[in-house]
């Protein structure tokens, strides 16, 4: 390969890319060595195997990926903000509204809505750690290091330019012959297989580590949705991996699977990724529900109403959520038999869908509101997420469809869909949860701030592209003509854009000023909290509950607040047993690093020593025995009187 192929040339914005990639890589490393930081960092963070340390990682992964996908974002708007605009050429436009896609959807949604999985599920059912603390570590730091692969295409190699949804014959050698596509297929498989460790570790989690007397029916909400989205990952993201692995033999070893000759089959990519692509949608949705649902009860000074129906909603989703992955290519002539198929199982999944904002409405009903700010999302999340539903039902009509397909309308549905219904969800339960990870809240008034610039900002970009694509404006152009009549709105959606972005600067200066100047309250819960994980002091200690809770009903620890019911065993301290830290699950996740780089370019000795390397970590993995160690009741009963204020 030439110099010149290997790194990307011949746009300003790229070589500035570089630029600052370089700089603020050497302020890191400057500012780690200045303030000698390389061992704290080692020790506590990139070697720990604690679920609340590892959620914060994936948490602040998310958010580093939502800025990247976010300028994304901006560089297309702008693009499209007024006629013939020449600020992107077509192929740098290719190349951005992919990585959006995948970046927004992949990189920055999952890693969200996973880390607040870690950091929530073990203390709303009173667990110690995940099932496989160790094995957690790994899920992050493939995904971590999967991202991290596919981040640095647009500087080396090449972004993949075929969409998010790498259609073929378009992602073929034949039309995308440089190595874009590549990073996206192998990218895309190493944090792929991390998110399905991710789903049977908290599937176990679930089942098996819940606290005494925590039956199904008595775990909270999020927990639920956590569970049954962990059940849809590990049906759904095994797809993915075949597909991305068939797409990979394809582009690198010369296979036929999606050809258009020699026996292959474009549109059997187009399947296989929507079997996977739809329940995915319900894999960052589901748990945003939970969150919702959570919240909504808090700050309401309620009860969540309807709670059996709420879960038989969300086991109704995640079973319908596999049977209509082909309203996705309606357009591409399957036939009036599998459209009208696919028609009625999108419109029948819409009707747990409403039960569950019914639910929500009447939790509403009469309640004692909190306007906090986690409140204020799920609040606007009702009605935005609604015209979302309304116009996917519009979607579900087949022959609707050839009207609305590829159009901007679509867009924005989606949009509708996933940043009310995941992006809301997510920061919501950050603001929530944050108390307990750090302590102290994040600041209010910046929190409510940076929620209407971002609530006003999404309608404003978003809402303006319905009309577009009624009008005809299709998706993925890059430019349009003046006498089209899309410029006005256009740049509307644009201004709206960038006051979205002005929403997350807000969001980010709140993390700085909370830490700084937010006071620390030590004594009594942060929020008039009704759920489990508020029996652990704020921050949680490295083993949680100094004595596991005994729940004896779905709200046990509102009762042992109001009422007195106790919900610990009297008696002394036991001493815990944790799970030592360990460096191998962040070397695993570099060497596979290296492993799809090297594939990425077909330098196959290197990616075969890195493949040897990998085999020998697992071998060298099972033969250790780590036991762990102790935390004696004298420390426990020292760090519990620390953190509570109080005497024990």
């Amino acid at each position: 390969m030439k110099w010149d192929e290997f790194f990307v040339t011949g746009e300003p914005m790229i070589y500035a890319a570089m630029v600052s990639i370089v700089v603020v890589s050497l302020a890191i490393l400057i500012g780690l060595t200045y303030f000698k930081k390389w061992g704290y960092l080692w020790r506590e963070w990139l070697t720990t195997v604690d679920h609340k340390r590892i959620g914060v990682m994936y948490i602040l992964s998310a958010l580093i990926m939502l800025f990247r996908g976010g300028v994304d974002a901006l560089l297309m708007r702008t693009q499209l903000a007024a006629p013939e605009m020449k600020f992107l050429d077509a192929q740098h436009y290719n190349e951005i509204f992919t990585t959006h896609g995948v970046i927004m959807i992949l990189f920055m949604a999952m890693p969200f809505v996973i880390g607040l999985m870690n950091v929530v599920v073990p203390l709303q059912i009173g667990a110690r750690d995940v099932a496989f603390p160790r094995l957690n570590a790994v899920s992050f730091w493939m995904f971590f290091f999967g991202a991290m692969l596919f981040n640095i295409s647009f500087v080396i190699g090449g972004s993949p330019d075929a969409g998010w949804t790498a259609y073929f014959p378009l992602a073929s050698l034949e039309f995308s012959p440089t190595v874009g596509n590549n990073f996206y297929s192998l990218a895309l498989q190493i944090s792929g297989i991390g998110t399905l460790m991710t789903g049977v570790n908290f599937i176990v989690t679930i089942l098996k580590m819940r606290a005494p007397g925590m039956r199904l029916m008595r775990m909270p909400m999020f927990t639920w949705s956590v569970l049954i989205t962990n059940v849809i990952i590990l049906f759904a993201f095994p797809v993915l991996t075949v597909a991305l692995a068939l797409m990979m033999f394809d582009r690198i070893f010369g296979s036929q699977f999606f050809t258009m000759a020699n026996g292959g089959m474009d549109m059997l990519w187009a399947n296989l990724f929507w079997v996977w692509g739809h329940p995915e949608v319900y894999i960052v949705i589901l748990p945003a529900f939970g969150i919702f649902s959570d919240i909504i009860s808090t700050f309401s000074k309620k009860n969540l109403y309807g709670y059996k129906s709420m879960v038989a909603s969300m086991v109704v989703i995640s079973l319908l959520s596999f049977i209509v992955w082909a309203h996705h290519f309606y357009t591409m002539g399957a036939g009036v038999m599998v459209n009208g198929f696919f028609s009625i199982t999108t419109m029948a999944i819409a009707v747990p869908t409403g039960v569950k904002i019914f639910n929500w409405l009447f939790t509403l009903q009469k309640g004692k509101i909190s306007f906090t700010t986690p409140m204020l999302y799920a609040m606007a999340f009702i009605p935005i997420f609604t015209i979302g539903g309304v116009t996917g039902v519009m979607l579900a009509m087949a022959s609707a469809d050839y009207q609305y397909h590829n159009t901007m309308f679509l867009v924005a549905h989606f949009h509708y869909v996933l940043i009310p219904g995941t992006v809301f969800g997510v920061l919501a339960g950050m603001y929530f949860w944050f108390p307990k990870i750090f302590g102290f809240r994040l600041n209010e008034k910046l929190g409510k701030t940076a929620f209407w610039l971002i609530v006003v900002g999404f309608n404003t970009a978003f809402l303006p592209l319905f009309f577009l694509g009624l009008s005809g404006m299709t998706r993925r152009m890059y430019t349009y003509s003046a006498d089209t009549g899309f410029g006005p709105l256009n740049m509307v959606a644009t201004i709206g854009a960038f006051i979205l972005a002005i929403g997350f600067v807000v969001l980010c200066y709140n993390f700085y000023w909370s830490f700084r100047y937010s006071p620390r309250d030590e004594n009594g819960d942060p929020w008039d909290a009704r759920t489990l994980e508020w029996s652990t002091p704020s921050p949680v200690p490295v083993y949680n509950f100094a004595k596991v809770p005994n729940v004896k009903s779905m709200d046990a620890l509102w009762e042992a607040k109001v009422n007195g019911v106790p919900l610990y065993e009297e008696g002394p301290y036991e001493p815990i047993h944790m799970p030592n830290n360990s460096g191998q699950p962040f070397i695993l996740g570099v060497i596979m690093f290296f492993l799809g780089f090297f594939l990425v370019f077909s330098w196959f000795i290197p990616a075969i020593i890195a493949g040897i390397a990998v085999v020998v970590m697992l071998a060298l993995r099972s033969f250790e025995r780590d036991h762990g160690y102790h935390i004696s009741p004298e420390e426990i009963a020292a760090t519990e009187q620390k953190l509570r204020g109080d005497s024990v």
